[in-house]
């Protein structure tokens, strides 16, 4: 059995024993296996953005001051001016659109690490599969996992940080009811894409929704089945944070620019990229003829409008009933 060791933190070279790489290079055998490997369904789910100055502003409506002579909308923004009619010649109204002067600016995060391996290993010991396109897949695997659990977390930008006081509301009894979901497209009404939840979360609505006599309904996505509320996929996530007492978050987004929604942002066309906005970059071979590479990827998101994002806090998984 080979021995795999971490390559995020510094550690030793994965497969850097010889024993285990003739082992590999002679026996029939799989790709590398990891089990932190999820299917990130976020990512897929997510619009994306490309972002060529590594920053992305968003420019809302400007909220005018309390004491302020404008007259402004029910979210306190400066009124547009209209007249609708029918007939005559009436006095059209004059109007302009009062934006905010300092939008908010988001700015790509990174997530980067250097894999170290030994060029006797990739050069002697490549014949079953490709060493060092192996060790690079297993690495971005995890560093994708890390960009999963940054958009959910991240303090600058994550998607519970980023849900507004209005745009949060609690369970009724802590258990995530229908009700309490219902509550949640009235604060994402416009369009919802999907809410995002941990499994178990999701398990628990389940349960709650087949003992008022209303199981979810099922679809597929991406040849996966969801199980759904009105029409809207319930995306499982466990990135989502569960407490000691068993209570995690429920959240529902709006996708898309058009939509003035909630969507990612990368950075593209860097150098040695292999996929949109991650890129491997050879660092160069050390006096051990160790070969390094770099790889990085650049992210963020952004919630366009207060209203793409609601979250549902207080909900408690633990709860199971006894139908006999």
């Amino acid at each position: 059995m080979v021995e795999r060791k971490s390559t995020l933190a510094g550690g030793p070279t994965a497969l850097d024993s010889n024993l285990a790489a003739r082992q590999l290079a002679t026996a029939h055998v799989t790709s590398i296996q990891n089990r932190e490997v999820t299917p990130r369904w976020l990512h897929k789910l997510l619009p994306w953005v490309s972002v060529g100055g590594g920053v992305y502003r968003v420019n809302r409506r400007r909220i005018l001051a309390p004491d302020s002579v404008q007259v402004s909308n029910t979210y306190g923004e400066a009124e547009i001016a209209l007249l609708s009619s029918v007939d005559g010649e009436p006095k059209l109204p004059t109007t302009f659109v009062d934006y905010d002067p300092d939008p908010r600016e988001y700015y790509l995060h990174s997530v980067q690490t250097v894999l170290r391996t030994h060029t006797r290993v990739t050069d002697l010991y490549s014949n079953e599969f490709d060493q060092l396109r192996e060790q690079v897949r297993v690495v971005i695997d995890v560093i994708k996992e890390r960009e999963e659990w940054e958009l959910i977390n991240n303090s600058d930008f994550g998607f519970l940080s980023e849900a507004a006081p209005a745009q949060r509301i609690e369970t009724r009894n802590g258990r995530p009811t229908p009700d309490d979901l219902d509550e949640l497209l009235q604060k994402v009404w416009k369009r919802p894409g999907f809410f995002l939840a941990h499994p178990k979360a999701i398990s628990a609505f389940a349960r709650e929704a087949t003992r008022r006599g209303v199981p979810p309904p099922t679809i597929t996505l991406f040849g996966s089945p969801f199980i759904t509320w009105r029409g809207v996929p319930l995306v499982p996530s466990d990135k989502l944070p569960v407490s000691a007492s068993g209570q995690t978050s429920i959240l529902l987004l709006r996708v898309g620019e058009n939509e003035q929604g909630v969507v990612g942002l990368q950075k593209t066309g860097i150098a040695g990229e292999v996929e949109p906005g991650l890129s491997v970059r050879y660092s160069g071979t050390d006096q051990h003829a160790v070969a390094s590479h770099l790889v990085t990827r650049y992210f963020s998101a952004a919630v366009l409008v207060e209203d793409a994002i609601a979250r549902l806090d207080n909900v408690l998984i633990d709860q199971y009933y006894d139908y006999s």
